[in-house]
């Protein structure tokens, strides 16, 4: 749970805290199991921090400068504008880079993070040596990015609650949400795929066949002949039946407090481990002395 980017908008401490045990129960929910997966919080493990400040000084000014999201942030929190939100791509590459990562699985919309993280790392062993393991992105073929329900320009964000479904949503908020997504004014209401001129409908699209596996052209025969109507009720079905489980299980996980914070303990525990003995050889490399 990346809680040390959160900080670089304004929150409030004991929701902080509880947003990190809901986030820990939904992804135990979701299907990763603490036996196999390490599951921990990152502001428990210093070498992120550590890690984060010397790639600083090898990523350039100008590299930063040109990330989107950096971009993006900046024009919403115009009075928050502080240096964390400017470095967040360094700290990324850190949660990278200190695991000697093969692939780092993202949406389109963070590659530009994971190609940043490659310059770094090439850039540092180039100086250095062989350091750093370089990642390659890991991208779904569809589901890769998905737009809101109610902004299908842009991609889906807790900051537009409307055109947002939550994995903790109840059946009926996310069948009203549903109901109310854009679509467009074609007048035949048809369901085919087209980003350009129906981004709404091609977004329901998308995410009928990321939980269904069905291609565009199987979705597109489904509901031939049939209007938005149908459509719209169809996918919110299929989102409430895939999430409806993992709501239901994040909900008893949250109640039990003793088992997450075993979680996240051992999982801290375990990531120390790994990122201890690439951050040691990190300060090695750059001349630090150590205990």
């Amino acid at each position: 749970m990346a809680d040390l980017h959160t900080i670089t908008v304004r929150q409030e401490p004991a929701e902080l805290r509880k947003r990190s045990l809901n986030q820990l129960a939904q992804y135990i929910a979701c299907g990763l199991d603490p036996e196999k997966n390490v599951l921990f919080l990152q502001s428990m493990v210093p070498a992120h921090s550590q890690l984060s400040w010397v790639l600083n000084c090898y990523t350039m000014f100008g590299e930063l400068q040109r990330m989107t999201q950096f971009k993006d942030k900046s024009e919403k929190h115009r009075d928050n504008i502080n240096a964390g939100l400017f470095t967040y791509p360094v700290l990324m590459a850190a949660d990278i880079l200190l695991y000697q990562a093969d692939y780092v699985p993202v949406g389109e919309d963070q590659k530009q993070h994971v190609e940043i993280t490659r310059d770094i790392a090439e850039r540092f062993n180039g100086i250095y040596g062989d350091v750093f393991k370089v990642p390659e992105p890991l991208i779904a073929k569809t589901g890769a990015r998905i737009y809101g329900l109610s902004t299908p320009e842009d991609k889906m964000s807790k900051s537009v609650p409307d055109g947002c479904v939550f994995l903790m949503d109840e059946p009926d908020v996310i069948r009203r949400k549903f109901k109310r997504a854009v679509t467009d004014s074609d007048t035949g209401r048809c369901v085919y795929f087209d980003r350009e001129k129906k981004p709404g409908v091609a977004n329901l699209m998308n995410i009928y066949s990321t939980l269904t596996g069905k291609s565009y052209e199987e979705i597109e025969k489904e509901f031939e002949g049939k209007g938005y109507g149908e459509f719209k009720p169809a996918v919110a079905e299929v989102v409430v039946e895939k999430l409806s489980p993992i709501r239901e299980e994040a909900e008893r996980l949250i109640k039990d407090k003793a088992y997450l914070s075993d979680v996240y303990k051992k999982g801290a525990e375990r990531a120390s481990y790994v990122a201890n003995r690439t951050l040691s050889k990190v300060y090695k490399k750059v001349g630090f002395l150590q205990v």
